[in-house]
């Protein structure tokens, strides 16, 4: 008998396999815990997300006491197990407040980099779409997104990744202004930002 028999719920199993009226059916029970996380702290909601259910998604996320942004023991939440290959999926969880799209795991890899390193540009592009995901966040071997699309060649990822970022820095050039040294008051040329007053 495998370990996987012993260590899942029968909400994890209906769940991860899809079935989605078995899932409404269990939930209907008031001893089933919707939120009960396996030996390797999956929860039914994880097994869901990691293969792309979203029926049995949604109807876990309607209810109050799962929490959408669980991590198991590896630090994987639903939304970076969805990053795999489940566009729907991760549509469904980005929309929520509860949700942190820049969730590190365990080993310091976020969302998008999953994402790119699965080479899933649809999904690269929802959460490069987001002002609270950082594209250039390393791993803990620093290793980042780009990186990873880079090499396992997915060109159309590299150019959304490289996209975002040449935004992001000509963003910030805009808010600096260089003043040029033509002045014996300083030598050098002064790097003004927004904040910063021109010298009288």
């Amino acid at each position: 008998m495998g370990r996987g028999i012993i260590r899942n719920t029968p909400l994890a199993w209906a769940a991860g396999n899809g079935h989605e009226e078995v899932v409404k059916l269990l939930l209907g029970r008031n001893n089933v815990n919707a939120d009960k996380p396996d030996q390797d702290g999956r929860t039914p909601l994880s097994w869901a997300a990691a293969q792309g259910h979203e029926g049995v998604v949604r109807a876990l996320l309607g209810r109050n006491d799962v929490n959408p942004d669980k991590p198991d023991v590896g630090g994987r939440t639903p939304l970076s197990l969805a990053c795999y290959r489940h566009e729907g999926v991760v549509k469904m969880l980005l929309g929520r407040d509860d949700v942190d799209p820049d969730k590190q795991d365990e080993s310091g890899r976020t969302p998008l980099w999953w994402a790119a390193y699965c080479g899933r540009g649809e999904i690269v592009k929802l959460l490069l779409g987001r002002d609270d995901v950082n594209p250039d966040r390393p791993d803990d071997y620093g290793q980042t997104p780009l990186s990873q699309a880079v090499l396992y060649g997915y060109p159309g990822v590299v150019t959304l990744l490289q996209s975002r970022k040449s935004a992001a820095d000509g963003a910030a050039q805009a808010r600096r202004v260089v003043a040029p040294a033509t002045t014996t008051r300083y030598r050098y040329p002064v790097v003004l930002t927004a904040h910063t007053p021109f010298p009288l």
